[in-house]
Parts: structure tokens; sequence; C-alpha cells
């Protein structure tokens, strides 16, 4: 079996690869582990919490006991399932800021300047403004990708914006357009009710396509032969094949299981292959290294109306929001409900902004449990550039053993200030006049928590990822 070119992941970039390639007229074959993403748990944004605790959907993996977060294990999910960790994020659409772009670029990244970029973004899109406008300048109508707002119907989800006004900061209209700073509407990965994927957007186009296949298997390492990658060994139905590639093979695995790969294929830092046997083909220490994530936490408040959420949070309710979305892709299920935004800059001298909240008008855990006050709203919150670094190396040379997953996560001593910046911003807009009609007591962290000391109690035991590795 053999193709023009071999992807290993039908998640965000493999799909997307995959549309691309094909479109060009190559031949491209797709290998993913993972299976069918159809069923509402991961089509119905409104269940967002479902498939990313799932181990039908997720790989499962869990950091090593993380020495500044009191020995914490943290949840590292990603998709394993067609369409990758888009199958199972939350559908936030973020570009992220053009200052971000431009420093690649200064570092050395020629061609990933925002101006570069800027080109790609409004090819891939089709932005549905809902009627509230759109700069063709910046966003796109016509790429695969469905980019929309929700209805923002919810007081709250209007509150948090006129908070973050309140409190000083500006307002932004489309923060993937011309200006991200300030407070506005969410986008999202969602069209006509429905989770919009990069399987949905991507990879099912391009499977239509007589040049593009899909194959079952788990890739145990990358072929390569004097020094070129040829094709893959794959697993599939109890017996090992190879894949051959005629043009290239091109990891699209995740930050997790592509420098996983990689070192299992004999790519990586030579000390470290040789420790589990594996014949070095390339010494590259970089493999692995410099790894890093966003990390949040949540602002929890009680609210003294009964307008958040949780009036669904129960068997019947849930079951009602279910069949709304079944029968007409309607109602609650059909809007990941992250709806309004906020990007800031903590302090003075800060270039552009250095944290970002996701509202969201109930108060609950990605777990799924929700706070035991009752009906509640909260804002999620981290710093957008953290300066700790992890690393993934192997457990062993068998690809079935999970990877050793380190993010060392708030080892670097600037992640502490920003944190305790976040938290205090944070309680500034809620104590804005916007929330006065639905603002009751602070769940989390909770007025007791002030000083530096018990803030940082209070981040060491609850801080956890935004699913952001890279």
């Amino acid at each position: 079996m053999e193709a023009d070119y071999v992807i290993v992941g039908a998640g965000s970039a493999g799909c997307a690869m995959a549309y691309r390639l094909s479109e060009a007229g190559k031949s491209v074959l797709v290998i993913e582990h993972g299976g069918t993403d159809a069923g509402p748990f991961i089509q119905m944004p409104g269940a967002l919490s479902y498939p990313m605790n799932m181990r039908r959907y997720d790989w499962g993996y869990q950091t090593e006991p993380e020495p500044h977060l009191g020995g914490r294990r943290l949840a590292c999910p990603r998709g394993k399932v067609i369409g990758g960790s888009s199958s199972i994020n939350g559908m936030v659409y973020v570009r992220g800021h053009a200052h971000d772009y431009d420093h690649w670029r200064d570092q050395g990244c020629d061609g990933w300047g925002y101006a570069d970029v800027l080109p790609y973004f409004k090819r891939m899109e089709a932005w549905d403004d809902g009627g509230h406008g759109g700069d063709p300048a910046w966003r796109g109508t016509d790429g695969p990708l469905h980019v929309s707002r929700g209805k923002r119907d919810n007081p709250l989800v209007r509150a948090f914006v006129e908070a973050g006004v309140q409190a000083g900061y500006q307002r932004t209209d489309d923060y993937n357009g011309e200006k991200q700073e300030g407070f506005g509407p969410f986008e999202m990965t969602v069209h006509k009710g429905q989770r919009w994927s990069a399987a949905n957007a991507y990879l099912r186009p391009a499977l239509k396509r007589e040049n593009c296949d899909l194959l079952r298997g788990l890739v145990q390492r990358v072929v390569t032969h004097e020094g070129r990658a040829t094709g893959v060994e794959v697993l599939r139905g109890g017996r090992r094949e190879v894949v051959r590639a005629r043009a290239e093979v091109i990891l699209a695995a995740s930050s997790i299981n592509s420098p996983k790969l990689l070192m299992l294929s004999g790519i990586g830092p030579a000390a470290h292959l040789s420790e589990h046997g594996i014949a070095v083909v390339a010494d590259r220490p970089g493999v692995g290294a410099n790894l890093q994530d966003h990390m949040e936490l949540y602002v929890q408040m009680a609210a003294s109306q009964p307008v958040s959420l949780f009036k669904y949070w129960n068997l019947f309710g849930k079951g009602w929001v279910g069949l709304r979305w079944l029968l007409g892709r309607q109602g609650p299920g059909a809007s990941n409900q992250f709806e309004s935004c906020g990007f800031i800059r903590s302090r003075a001298g800060v270039d552009y902004p250095d944290i970002q909240f996701h509202f969201l008008p109930i108060a609950v855990r990605y777990d799924g449990k929700a706070a035991a006050e009752g009906h509640g709203f909260q804002a999620h919150v981290g710093p957008m550039r953290s300066e700790s670094r992890g690393t993934i190396t192997l457990r062993s040379s068998d690809p079935a053993d999970d990877p050793v997953i380190r993010f060392n996560y708030m080892s670097a001593e600037s992640d502490w200030i920003d944190f305790r910046r976040c938290i205090r911003l944070t309680r500034e807009i809620f104590a804005q006049e916007a929330f006065a009609p639905y603002r009751k007591h602070e769940i989390q962290p909770g007025v007791e928590v002030q000083s530096d000391d018990a803030l940082d109690d209070f981040i060491r035991e609850h801080a956890e990822s935004a699913y952001h590795p890279c």
C-alpha cells in the first residue's frame, strides 16, 4: 500500500493537510487509530464535557506528578477519534494576536509573520457573522471551516462584556479581526448547531475524492532509508504492515504523539534513545523538548437569580436539551456556551494582551461536576504566554506504552505573578455594576483567599491545563 503522501493522524492538522493535498491532485493516505466521531456526545456542542472524559474518544494521558503543583497529576486530553482533538475540544476559535506571529518571524521563522499567515486564515474560514459585521480585510467567507457566534441571549453573558468595559477595558467587536484587545462576543467552530470539527470541515470532503483514503491502525514507527522517511509501520488487525510514501511522510499525531513516534523511530536525543535500546537514526535533542501549555483556573460566583444554565443540570433538563438538539439542532445544546470573552493587558508596560477570559454562565468544571452552590457563573482565566517548559520522553520502546509527560507547570516565577494578577483582575470585573443584579458571593477562590501566599495555595491546588499543549 502506498500513496504520494502518508499522513499520520486524522486530527486538526492531518485533516487539513489531506484536504489541501488531495485538492492539489496528490494521492493521500490518512492513518488514524481512533474510531468514529458519529453521535451526539461529539457533534452536539453543548455536550463538550463528555467526549474529553471518555476513553472511547480520548487517549487518557496524564502528566507525571507536577512538582510545583503539589505533586498533582493533571489530565492531558488528546483526541483518539476521527477529527482528533477538534472532535473533543471546546470549539473556541482564537487565531492569536498578530504580535505573536510577528515575534516568531523575528526569531527566524520566515513566512510566519501575521501578514504572511493572514491569507491562509481567511482562506480556511467561512465566517458567519450573524449580522454582526466582519471586515473582509480580516475575515474569510468561503473556506471549509465554519466559524460562528452564539445567540448570547443569557443575561450573564452580556453582563460580562459590560462589566469588562465598566472596569476600564476596551470593547472589541471582532477579536479575530483588526483588534483583539477588549471584551466582546466569543466565536466557535459550530455550524447550524453542530460541532464543525476538522473532520467535518476537511476530512469528509477530502474522502469524497478518489485520491484520498482513510486507514484505521496504530502507527508503530517511521520507516527510514538512507536518512529519508519512506513510509510507516502500521499495526492493524493484529498484523504489522508497511505503508509507503512516494513523496513525504507527514506526522500530524499531536504535540504528544508526534515526538513519541519520532523517538520510537530513532529520531531524537541519542542518549535517551539508547537508554531504551532504540537504534539512533538521527540525534535530535530538540525532539520532545520545549513542551508548553496554557494553564487556567476558574473564578466562580454564586448567582442571586436563577438565570444560569444550572436549571438544565439535572436528568430532565439534560434530556430536554438533548431532545431539542436531536430534533432541530436548536436550544442550549447548539452552543458551546462560551459566548463572551476578554483579552486584556494585565499591567502597564505590557504591549499587547497577556490574559484571556472565557466566560461561562454556570459554575461547573470540565469534568461536568456542577458547583454545590447551584446557580452561578464563572470566568476561566489564565496567562497567555507562560514561561514554564517541559518535556515528552519515552516510557519504553513499546509503542503501546504512554509517553512520559512532564509539563513542569508553574516552574517559572513569572507564571505565579501572572496568575495572582489573573485572579485579582477577575474579581474586579465581577465587582462591577453590570453584575450587581446577579452577584451573590464568591464560590472560589473564596473571599478569605487574599494574600499572595493564600492565592498561591489556591493556584497550586486548582490550576489546570486549558488543553493547548504545543
